[in-house]
């Protein structure tokens, strides 16, 4: 089951999808309105937003008002002052009411958020990382040697996908049969209700429950046993969260699958997208294989597979000239942040040798900064040195379908044929 559907009307009549970005007024753009997002019109209302109001206010949306912080310098000083701009209540536009809410560290403030992500650290730590380079490179030669060469398919299923979710697998030591499950639950976390996935909140919490129940069993199994080198080992007996109420635990666990699979996934596909509409870009690629690093910033950069994150003013302030108050959502618009000329030399322009191509804001910044950000250049690194020893071309053969998300910037179709060398 995917997150992707078309938008229904009343969807449609609330979007901005089709309008001039540069001719409606200024308070009129609701850039966390999903249609402009699946539609794949959302950057020249961003470039508007840079230009004339990079710090705006939205006072109409079907969640409310708040804020957009377009620039990259602005974005990265939200991100340095969690004691302004609070991570709680949660990282999202919508104030979930609190039976439907779930409790997580990246939705913390220090010192609970520090204490929390701590435990989990260690398995993405140099050392593991570097023992699970040879599984990774083992498991992405299957996949790419399983594909039907010279037939059109799915490469979000069946490569993305698939990739992400044996990483995911092995992670929390989850059981490799059942895997499938990991990115099913990812999907029904982050779907908006109504928009194909689930139908309410009430639904989704229900599905999670179940979530919940597998990894209890989990949970159960690792703390009888000595700390182990998996996620759920380490918060089974991690001593800031082996006593989670089972709300806390299920909502660290959907932190760890989205972030372990949503990002990853969708800049694997975002990659051949961009590398297709960049064909000199791919022929570079093709004579300078040591490009690979570097491209794989440059991909994180070109996809920013969550568009945005939330806070909340902890006080009044001020933000590069408007008065924000206490309680005002602050979105902090990674995807602008990423394309901000005053920041990135041609923001535009899709360059796999681009110099400090590590300097993006895909992964955040501050104490919020992903914990995984070298295991998703490593998987990404890694794919791309299998594909081109295998493969001359993944040339995309159609038009790709988005996600009804102005969240999670991502794919459930990318139709592609692969030519041998």
């Amino acid at each position: 089951m995917t997150t992707a559907t078309r938008p229904n009307t009343e969807r449609q009549n609330r979007s901005l999808v089709g309008r001039d970005p540069w001719s409606i007024p200024l308070d009129e753009i609701d850039l966390a309105h999903p249609g402009i997002w699946q539609a794949n019109e959302f950057l020249p209302f961003m470039a508007r937003m840079r230009r004339d109001a990079p710090v705006h206010y939205c006072p109409n949306s079907a969640v409310g008002p708040y804020w957009s912080v377009m620039k990259y310098q602005d974005i990265m000083t939200v991100e340095a002052a969690p004691h302004i701009y609070s991570s709680e209540p949660t990282i999202g536009i919508v104030d979930v009411l609190p039976e439907y809410s779930l409790p997580m560290f990246i939705a913390m403030d220090p010192p609970k958020h520090d204490e929390q992500r701590k435990t989990v650290q260690g398995v993405v730590a140099p050392a593991n990382l570097k023992n699970l380079e040879g599984l990774i490179r083992q498991r992405v030669g299957a996949i790419l040697d399983s594909l039907p060469v010279g037939e059109t398919f799915n490469w979000v299923d069946l490569v993305s996908r698939e990739l992400t979710t044996q990483m995911l697998a092995t992670l929390f030591d989850f059981p490799f049969e059942e895997r499938h499950k990991l990115p099913y639950w990812s999907d029904v976390a982050t779907a908006i209700p109504g928009a194909g996935v689930v139908d309410s909140y009430e639904e989704s919490l229900q599905i999670l429950q179940e979530c919940l129940a597998r990894f209890s069993e989990l949970w159960r199994e690792r703390a009888a046993k000595p700390p182990g080198n998996d996620l759920i080992s380490m918060l089974a007996h991690g001593e800031s969260t082996r006593n989670m109420p089972p709300r806390e635990f299920l909502g660290n666990l959907i932190l760890l699958i989205v972030g372990g699979n949503d990002t990853t996934r969708n800049s694997i596909t975002g990659g051949v997208l961009a590398l297709n509409e960049n064909p000199d870009q791919y022929q570079k690629l093709r004579e300078n294989p040591a490009l690979i690093p570097s491209m794989v910033s440059e991909i994180i950069r070109w996809q920013t597979p969550l568009a945005y994150m939330r806070r909340t003013a902890k006080c009044d302030t001020e933000l590069n000239g408007q008065k924000i108050r206490q309680g005002d959502k602050v979105l902090l618009w990674y995807a602008s942040g990423n394309r901000d000329g005053d920041a990135i030399e041609n923001p535009d322009s899709f360059i796999i040798d681009r110099p400090r191509a590590r300097q993006h804001l895909s992964f955040g910044f501050g104490i919020h900064r992903c914990m995984g950000n070298r295991l998703a250049e490593m998987q990404l690194r890694i794919l791309w040195e299998e594909i081109l020893k295998r493969f001359h071309t993944v040339e995309v053969t159609g038009e790709p379908t988005r996600i009804y998300s102005s969240f999670v910037k991502g794919y459930t179709e990318l139709p592609v044929r692969l030519h041998p060398l």
